[in-house]
């Protein structure tokens, strides 16, 4: 009876324990289950630190069968969720990003942390020529997806065109005046003209000088700031050293009425009085806008709207157009682009005659598809030959040095831009922004200041008003200069100006203080000791025969104007 009784026991416990071990298991199971269907569908903000200061990322989620589609927002500009899924607590999707002109898929991996979403977002690459190299030239095919805006990790470049992990939480995103989001697969086509060639509408004989906003205020700008550019670019000097153009980049951008017409947004509560506001300074007033649904900002594009935009613009009393190339990539592909480019040149041209405005035409669309060879077919005054510069040495430098390859297509009219100045902007010394300001003259570049003229300090309006190094941009000859020697860190450039004399500046992209030499038979000079004078220390250094000497200090310039006479 005992050992029965055992028995018995024992058969009770293994069933005990089994049926435990059964509801553990189907708990468990459960709960995995649970987890697996976790939806994490909604909106989701992250706050971080990025290339251009504090930035929100708005995550747009739609979960259905554990697929994930939706889109990611950037502070210029949202791009579509393309792939992803959801399984247990991690998550994974691909985001097809616009970086200057390519779609980019870039896969987003992430965990579920209670109420929070783990996360590194999705960052364009860097700008053409910007990676580990400048590739083909200033324009060449843009490198893979390297981790930064430069080479290497220091300042400028490495990863710091990148964000880290953030923490995203279910929210609301900060108000703004961007357009919805578009459906591009379901997006209208616009048809675009066959190409023929838009005349020439006879501005910018010379390189455009003034200020644009994007630099330093991005698409944080406003009406009255605007206005207070223009007070400050009469009061500093600057109107007088030939800065005329007001020009207000992305973030001005309403919505369309039911008729397609665009409003500004209400930062800008009357664009006609606030060109009337800048013409009545002697200035002129610039906008922005794309060939594309949105703008690079996320704002609306001209997209559909061209002939109507450029009426509008007009009928503001704008003076000035950048129209960047931005979502227009989701669109058209390359070989498109002079059509694209050409309807809103035409459509410009229209304008001007039915207002009486002409439009200075500016091509933002980083040097791609050798816009140089057709920049002035459509109606072009200038165009980017690169991506956007950074307030870094590097960037300007690798930017403004393969500018050299392009020098034969700048000319009256029509002019090569690698984009605006960073003077200012507090990321070079004073050695290298007058680096900056001189290649940019020997360039014969537009001028376009990207500070806030408003708290110019004494040194950086030494810089922008130089008048004998601006005289070498303005030169009307048009001529763009080009690299003649190179010796080491040194790096000599010429550039002839129309009294015959020949502007040259001599180059330090060394760390430490170097000796340059530059020999009158590379001129092509008639007089054998020219008379020589420094452009910076605005001081006549006598006549040297054969050849001139010079220290030049790390990272900066010499540059002198040698007589032709």
């Amino acid at each position: 009876m005992l050992l029965e009784g055992i028995v018995r026991i024992r058969a009770v416990v293994s069933l005990v324990v089994v049926g435990v071990v059964c509801a553990v298991l189907y708990a468990g199971r459960g709960a995995a289950s649970q987890v697996a269907q976790a939806d994490i569908s909604g909106t989701w903000v992250a706050k971080a630190q990025g290339p251009m200061g504090a930035m929100e990322i708005v995550f747009k989620l739609m979960v259905k069968d554990g697929k994930i589609t939706g889109s990611q927002g950037l502070p210029f500009g949202e791009s579509p969720i393309v792939d992803g899924a959801v399984t247990g607590d991690t998550f994974h999707f691909t985001v097809a990003l616009e970086s200057f002109g390519d779609i980019r898929n870039k896969e987003v991996t992430g965990k579920i942390v209670g109420d929070t979403l783990v996360l590194t977002p999705a960052m364009p690459g860097p700008p053409p020529g910007m990676g580990a190299g400048l590739g083909t030239g200033p324009g060449g095919p843009p490198p893979g997806d390297e981790p930064g805006a430069g080479a290497g990790s220091g300042p400028g470049g490495g990863r710091r065109f990148q964000i880290g992990e953030v923490t995203a939480r279910r929210g609301t995103p900060t108000p703004s005046y961007r357009a919805p989001s578009v459906d591009y697969a379901s997006l209208p086509k616009v048809e675009l003209p066959a190409l023929k060639d838009v005349p020439s509408n006879g501005l910018a004989k010379t390189p455009p000088m003034g200020w644009n906003s994007w630099n330093k205020f991005r698409t944080h700008i406003d009406d009255k700031t605007v206005r207070g550019i223009a007070d400050a670019m009469v009061s500093s000097g600057m109107k007088d050293a030939g800065y005329k153009y007001v020009i207000i980049d992305d973030g001005w951008q309403g919505s369309r009425d039911a008729n397609g017409v665009l409003a500004p947004n209400p930062n800008f509560p009357d664009m006609k009085a606030l060109a009337a506001y800048v013409h009545a300074k002697g200035l002129y007033l610039g906008t922005y806008s794309s060939p594309g649904p949105r703008t690079c900002g996320g704002f609306e594009g001209s997209y559909g709207h061209e002939e109507q935009d450029a009426q509008m613009y007009a009928s503001w009393g704008v003076d000035y157009l950048k129209y960047d190339w931005c979502s227009a990539s989701r669109v058209w592909k390359d070989g498109d682009m002079q059509a694209a480019y050409q309807k809103m040149g035409a459509a410009l041209q229209a304008a001007t005659k039915t207002t009486g405005r002409p439009i200075v035409y500016a091509l933002c669309q980083y040097g791609r598809a050798k816009v140089e060879t057709w920049g002035p077919q459509v109606g072009a005054n200038l165009w980017r030959t690169t991506g956007d510069i950074r307030d870094r040495y590097d960037s300007m430098a690798k930017i403004g040095f393969a500018q050299t390859e392009l020098a034969a297509y700048a000319g009256p009219g029509h002019w090569n831009d690698p984009d605006m100045l960073e003077i200012g902007n507090g990321g070079m010394t004073p050695d290298e922004y007058r680096t900056h300001f001189s290649l940019w003259a020997m360039i014969a570049a537009p001028l376009l200041s990207g500070n806030d003229l408003r708290s110019l300090t004494p040194e950086i309006r030494e810089i922008l008003l130089n008048k004998e190094v601006i005289a070498v941009d303005q030169d009307s000859l048009g001529k763009g200069g080009s690299k003649m020697a190179e010796d080491g860190d040194i790096v000599i450039w010429k550039k002839p100006l129309a009294s015959g004399d020949v502007a040259v500046a001599m180059f330090n992209r060394g760390t430490v203080a170097a000796k340059a030499t530059v020999g009158w038979n590379l001129l092509n000079l008639k007089r054998k000791a020219p008379a020589v004078r420094d452009l910076w220390a605005h001081s006549d250094l006598g006549r040297f025969e054969d050849l001139y000497s010079t220290t030049v200090p790390p990272h900066g310039v010499v540059m002198l104007r040698v007589s032709g006479k």
